[in-house]
């Protein structure tokens, strides 16, 4: 499989040998908008992690060029509409997900029903801690806001998440820290006068995102539409 990589950072290098120990040629490397110009090749499949500012000229340039776009980039999700309209338009692919780790994706399941439960119990407060290193640019990560998405949708007193303290008891609080060095730590938190759980996700390295982008990549390439975890994950 060909692959076109779209940011060349820590996590596209770490993508790059993943994808090569698995056979697959890596046919361009863009970490400027003056490279992914560049790249006249032929690539069965493309995959995004660069910058929120960047991410959705490289989405319309895979949606140009047909090349079906795996997008791990976060903090762009305010545009998330106008990009799936356009890859609609163009009759592109996209697969998109907040975090591409397997026990990242098995953690939301997780999180999802244990507010299923909680929402049973509301004497109980929910809120989310997240610390990364300090080259990440979005708070809260896309991996805290899709935990919170999580609770949100199966806890009808919690309408929305904040980031920071606030005193509205229907927003879900999410605590952001960055510090070096740190892969991605998440920690959902019910909390009672009488007692705490937590549950906690600890990214030990990158290794477990790049390989699961990868893996995604493999069952992209080719296809159009629009995709996620859900699609991916068996049920």
């Amino acid at each position: 499989m060909n692959i076109l990589l779209i940011g060349y950072g820590k996590m596209g290098k770490a993508i790059e040998s993943i994808a090569l120990q698995r056979g697959h040629s890596i046919v361009g490397r863009a970490d400027t908008k003056e490279d992914l110009v560049k790249f006249d090749g032929a690539a069965d499949v493309a995959i995004e992690f660069s910058q929120p500012e960047a991410a959705i000229e490289n989405l319309h340039f895979c949606f140009e060029k047909k090349i079906p776009v795996v997008c791990g980039t976060t903090g762009w999700l305010h545009h998330l509409k106008e990009v799936e309209l356009s890859c609609k338009e163009k009759n592109g692919g996209l697969f998109y997900a907040s975090n591409y780790s397997l026990g990242v994706n098995l953690f939301f399941r997780l999180n999802a029903q244990l507010a299923k439960m909680m929402s049973q119990y509301p004497t109980y407060t929910v809120s989310i801690d997240e610390t990364h290193h300090t080259q990440k640019k979005d708070a809260p990560s896309g991996t805290a806001i899709t935990l919170a998405e999580g609770i949100i949708n199966n806890i009808p007193l919690i309408k929305e998440w904040h980031l920071g303290e606030t005193n509205n008891s229907s927003s879900l609080v999410i605590h952001a820290l960055r510090v070096d060095p740190a892969p991605g730590t998440h920690t959902v938190n019910y909390r009672s006068s009488i007692d705490d759980i937590e549950i906690t996700h600890t990214a030990h390295s990158r290794e477990g995102f790049a390989q699961g982008a990868v893996l995604v990549a493999e069952w992209m390439a080719g296809r159009k539409g629009i995709y996620s975890m859900d699609d991916f994950l068996p049920a």
